[in-house]
């Protein structure tokens, strides 16, 4: 039960952070999504063997957590969420491609091995720029940059009410399992047997709670849009945020920048 209201105050602390006010939360929505959604290209466009060029990309979360003044531990929790699904993914690499790709004279290191931690590095990257975009602009303003770039508005209604009933679903969740124990003290949890009773008695709590829900909305005028707010044109600075952040992206997908780099400590370029 304590899971169900860590998950609930991680929904409602995502919330919270992105009413905040600094420079990355009053950029426009619009120039947040198409930012990450760049971002997201560029890293899954490596191949699986460039893992020091991936590195650069770091770059791009770390500075948006630090002036966004987004909490590190939430972000790491969401990291390790994800992790077990990645590794699962990609744990197998080994197995199927053994050759050697980094060969010392005490280790030899195969391709599968590489392309599993190329996976790890990618899949931290995408989780990071997804929770700093959920972070900083809200459920209402990604909704907004939806419609923007032109995403029907169906799937962006159906894409907020389905963030908005995971809560619904979690509190009623809540509610019955902590009755339930409430009226069995002595068992240590539920029953094998009233799982199915449960899972209906949820289902059927969960739509009429919608059904509420739905119809508090149509008496305060709901007529199939949902009204995310009035949000400011896009300003320069929003251009310029978006253009200096794809500029980067490009760089760092055309240069190889870590190779040049080593070069310069090593003294192997002049």
């Amino acid at each position: 039960m304590e899971k169900m209201l860590n998950s609930l105050y991680d929904i409602r602390f995502l919330d919270e952070i992105s009413s905040k006010e600094t420079i990355i939360h009053n950029i426009h929505p619009f120039a947040k999504l198409i930012t990450t959604i760049a971002f997201l290209i560029i890293t899954v466009s490596f191949d699986k063997y460039d893992i020091s060029r991936l590195i650069p990309l770091v770059f791009y979360p770390i500075v948006l957590i630090i002036i966004a003044e987004i909490p590190l531990v939430p972000v790491l929790k969401r990291l390790f969420v994800a992790a077990p699904f990645v590794i699962g993914l990609g744990i197998f690499n080994p197995l199927f491609d053994s050759n050697p790709v980094i060969v010392l004279s005490w280790i030899k290191i195969s391709g599968g091995w590489i392309s599993f931690i190329s996976i790890l590095i990618k899949c931290i990257l995408t989780v990071l720029a997804a929770f700093i975009l959920i972070a900083t602009t809200g459920i209402n303003g990604i909704a907004l940059a939806l419609r923007t770039i032109g995403i029907p508005k169906v799937f962006v209604i159906q894409f907020i009410l389905t963030y908005r009933y995971i809560s619904l679903l979690i509190e009623e969740t809540h509610s019955m399992i902590r009755a339930y124990l409430l009226r069995s003290p002595r068992e240590k949890g539920i029953r094998f047997s009233v799982w199915g009773s449960l899972t209906g008695q949820l289902l059927i709590r969960t739509v009429e709670r919608a059904q509420r829900i739905y119809l508090s909305m149509c008496c305060r005028g709901f007529i199939g849009d949902y009204n995310i707010g009035s949000v400011d044109n896009i300003a320069f600075r929003d251009i310029v945020y978006l253009g200096i952040w794809i500029l980067y992206f490009i760089f760092v997908r055309c240069v190889d920048i870590t190779t040049i780099l080593g070069l310069l400590i090593t003294g192997g370029v002049k």
